[in-house]
Formats: C-alpha cells, structure tokens, sequence
C-alpha cells in the first residue's frame, strides 16, 4: 500500500511541475510586482483556452498532492 500511494505521490508531483512550467507568466519586471496583484485581484484579466486548462489541472494535482502526502504521513 505505501509503494502505491509512493508512485501515485512522484507520479503527481511530476505532473504538477510540469502544469507549472508550461503556465505562461502573468506579468514580467519591477512593473509586474508592482501592478500585476492589483489586476489580479480586481478580475481584470481572465483566463482564457489553454490558461484556463492549466490553471484548473493546477488547483487539482496540487489539492491531490497534499492529499497523497497526507496519506503517506499516516501509513
């Protein structure tokens, strides 16, 4: 049981890197930092296509990651 919630946990976290990396930057600079959070939290940019994929894929492998490590603290 622990080799199969072990594989399913490397498995995942594979996963999650590579969701994080193919995710395009939101903001790039010193002007990003500074502007990028206002934008964000006022909804001014929505995702779209493939954005919107990814950062849905995201939310998913990283709630199953920490669900999956949970596991692996208990056994």
């Amino acid at each position: 049981m622990h080799t199969l919630v072990m594989t399913l946990l490397i498995i995942v976290s594979i996963a999650l890197i590579a969701t994080v990396l193919l995710q395009s930057g939101k903001s790039a600079g010193l002007s990003g930092a500074i502007s990028g959070g206002a934008e964000q939290l006022f909804g001014k940019q929505k995702a779209r296509g493939m954005d919107l994929i990814l950062h849905r894929t995201t939310i998913v492998l990283a709630v199953l990651f920490f669900v999956l490590a949970l596991a692996i603290a208990k056994i």
